[in-house]
């Protein structure tokens, strides 16, 4: 029996995707809003495609602050998409 893979929605364009294909961005329980490499990390989760257009679309229409259900500073925008690249 094959085993079956963790499938995720991309906040940007919708699309399911399985977990690997994502980025993890995540809220810490201290508030700091980083990118989980590992997928283990603790904290409120979103998944984004590594694409910058998904990227630029999660931005403008402010899917990553409902999802982790915090405002997000312009430096932070600014340091997740160094870290997306």
């Amino acid at each position: 029996m094959a085993k079956r893979t963790p499938m995720r929605q991309c906040i940007a364009c919708r699309a399911e995707k399985s977990k690997k294909e994502l980025v993890r961005v995540i809220r810490t329980p201290e508030g700091e809003i980083c990118i989980d490499k590992t997928g283990r990390m603790n904290g409120r989760g979103a998944y984004i495609c590594p694409s910058t257009d998904c990227y630029s679309k999660a931005v403008k229409s402010k899917a990553i602050e409902r999802a982790l259900k915090v405002s997000i500073s312009k430096e932070v925008y600014e340091q997740l998409s160094k870290e997306m690249e």
